[in-house]
């Protein structure tokens, strides 16, 4: 019998072990960035979904984000390999997703869009567990893996925009938007099935478990803390105004006139790559407090560059707006998801990532849709929609998040310390 041998913690994972996880991650981010972005242009355009119903089609997400760690919680860490249930939840998601293309109306999608994403939220944190299995080293290979997730959603909307023109005034007057949905159902499938030549990662906890371990509820003890509750009650209410974007910014950018809208839109991923290499710097330099603000600002600079930009000679306002989506992005929710990590202590980690992304894209999100569909019907016109009051409501909105956290806000924390210091 061979001795065993200790794997060396420093060797890095080989070339094909990284273009199989790069590519399950490509495939992930292409299926949710292909028929997301367009979701409200499809929904109004062509099914006549009013504000409401097209709140209720985005909260889907939210729902799909609360019921996640039931799914993860319950099944994959405790009885079924991560990449099996991955490639079920895919395959579901492909029939779901083909049926939405048949849709006629909104009461045919609407069973449809909330059940695809009861399959699909939960894959989030499927293949970051199959990724993280395969690492030696994740701080240093997990980045470089997740980017192909980010390249996959440029991909989705380049190709709707520039190769097959479904987002186009004459081709979403024809219903070509429809072939999204046969887009992703096509690239589900094929997610579905490489799913299972994925390498095996078998459960991780033991069968029994409690509704507080799957949700996380030990992490409520960060509350006590009342620097940290400020900033997960702050999580929660600048979500409100982040769903203002997901829900409208395409519509908004199609209906003023706006040519090649979704590819456009992919600015702000390319923006987000760039900002997330400069994070460090502002962390290291300015601190925990003062990045969240930066991040806060960039909301409230977004919304009003959109409510006072226009597709002539004020597109340069909009695509401005589009680009900062990478600070509004990783300065306030990655650098939040740093600050969860370091408060937690090692055994509640898992649980506090899980319970302040159960609080932002689950309560929150959840709330800013229904919000903004509200907000969106009561300034509809007779031939479209008055943008400009549209847009300052989730600008006020977070302007007045980001003055209450800055006052309320006493420390900073620093990111190469375990220590708080006052400010």
């Amino acid at each position: 019998m061979k001795p065993t041998t200790q794997v060396d913690s420093n060797a890095a994972m080989s070339l094909g072990m990284n273009i199989r996880l790069s590519s399950m991650m490509f495939l992930q981010f292409f299926i949710w960035g292909g028929w997301f972005v367009t979701l409200g242009t499809f929904l109004s355009g062509n099914l006549g979904a009013s504000g409401p119903q097209v709140g209720m089609a985005f909260s889907t997400q939210s729902w799909g984000a609360i019921v996640a760690p039931f799914i993860i919680g319950l099944i994959a860490d405790r009885y079924f390999n991560a990449e099996r249930i991955l490639g079920v939840m895919h395959l579901l998601g492909a029939v779901m997703m083909y049926l939405m293309y048949q849709a006629q109306d909104f009461a045919e999608f609407y069973p449809l869009v909330f059940g695809y994403m009861m399959a699909y939220m939960p894959t989030l944190a499927l293949v970051n567990s199959v990724a993280f299995a395969q690492m030696k080293r994740p701080a240093m290979e997990f980045g470089k893996i997740r980017v192909w997730g980010t390249v996959g959603w440029i991909v989705a909307g380049l190709a709707i925009s520039y190769l097959f023109a479904w987002d186009a005034s004459d081709a979403i007057a024809q219903g070509m938007l429809k072939n999204t949905f046969l887009m992703c159902a096509v690239a589900s499938l094929a997610l579905g099935i490489y799913s299972f030549s994925l390498p095996p990662v078998p459960p991780s906890q033991g069968k029994a478990a409690s509704i507080k371990d799957i949700l996380g509820l030990d992490a409520l003890g960060l509350l006590k803390d009342s620097n940290y509750l400020v900033f997960f009650v702050a999580s929660i209410l600048i979500c409100i105004p982040l769903a203002f974007y997901y829900q409208n910014a395409n519509p908004f950018l199609t209906e003023i006139g706006v040519e090649n809208a979704t590819g456009k839109m992919t600015m702000g991923q390319a923006s987000e790559i760039m900002f997330m290499l400069l994070l460090p710097v502002f962390l290291q330099r300015f601190g925990i407090k003062l990045t969240l603000c930066i991040g806060m600002s960039a909301w409230v600079l977004r919304y009003v560059l959109f409510a006072f930009g226009d597709a002539d000679s004020g597109l340069f306002m909009l695509i401005l707006g589009i680009v900062l989506h990478g600070i509004c992005y990783d300065f306030f929710f990655v650098s939040g998801q740093i600050y969860t990590d370091q408060k937690a202590g090692a055994k509640i980690k898992s649980a506090a990532q899980g319970l302040i992304t159960l609080a932002t894209y689950g309560v929150g999100m959840l709330i800013g849709f229904a919000l903004a569909g509200q907000i969106t019907e009561c300034f509809k016109l007779g031939d479209g929609t008055d943008w400009t009051s549209v847009w300052l409501y989730p600008a006020g909105f977070a302007a007045v998040v980001l003055v209450l956290f800055f006052i309320t806000f006493k420390k900073e924390y620093s990111y190469n310390s375990t220590q708080e210091t006052n400010r």
